[in-house]
């Protein structure tokens, strides 16, 4: 099956099972948004649900968080991964984010990276999901996704060579869609461990059954 056959098929399927989706992370404003996904690296968006309702309590904005010092912050994230770093950039990044942008969050790319903690996998989120951009987040379940199904080369060996792929052959209206569809079946289907190839819709076409 030609690359784009495989596009199609997945993209058709999905836009017809899962229309509507976004991202599992609770939030209740651009920042919270900007906080829980930070936290999110290397981290369950369950885990961070769990910690993120009395961080938001007592920072609810970036104005709150920037007045304090990390070890302030650091009890209420000490369950996520690498708390000391995470608390660290939070506190900076609320600190940025009143002094140059009177604490909002800003919507370009590189105005969002220059934030503390702030990658580009972040950024993109933070496009699609809070700005409702034409982005592509690659994290690690999109990054295997993609390439288990044959939607990149084994040369896209980068996140960024894989977003520039699927960015180049995803309509720019469905790509912050596609990005949760590849995420959401990379988490519960295509699973890193022992996927779930039974429940999968595209085993049929899938490179990695079909070459084993």
């Amino acid at each position: 099956m030609k690359r784009s056959d495989r596009y199609r098929h997945i993209l058709e399927y999905f836009g017809k099972e899962s229309p509507h989706v976004t991202t599992e992370l609770d939030f209740g404003s651009e920042y919270q948004l900007l906080v829980a996904t930070l936290l999110s690296a290397q981290c369950t968006d369950k885990r961070v649900n769990q910690v993120t309702p009395e961080l938001f309590r007592r920072f609810p904005d970036a104005h709150s968080m920037a007045e304090v010092e990390a070890y302030d912050v650091l009890p209420y994230i000490r369950s996520v991964s690498y708390p000391n770093t995470k608390a660290n950039h939070l506190v900076e990044m609320s600190r940025m984010l009143v002094e140059k942008y009177n604490g909002e969050v800003p919507r370009g790319m590189a105005e969002l990276t220059s934030l503390p903690g702030v990658g580009r996998k972040t950024a993109n989120v933070m496009r699609a999901v809070a700005f409702g951009e034409a982005a592509m987040p690659v994290d690690t379940h999109v990054f295997r996704v993609s390439h288990r199904l044959g939607l990149v080369p084994d040369t896209a060996d980068s996140p960024l060579a894989v977003e520039k792929y699927l960015v180049a052959n995803i309509p720019k209206d469905l790509l912050a869609d596609a990005h949760h569809w590849l995420l959401l079946h990379g988490r519960y289907i295509c699973t890193s461990r022992s996927p779930h190839c039974d429940e999968c819709p595209f085993v049929r076409f899938c490179p990695q059954k079909i070459n084993h």
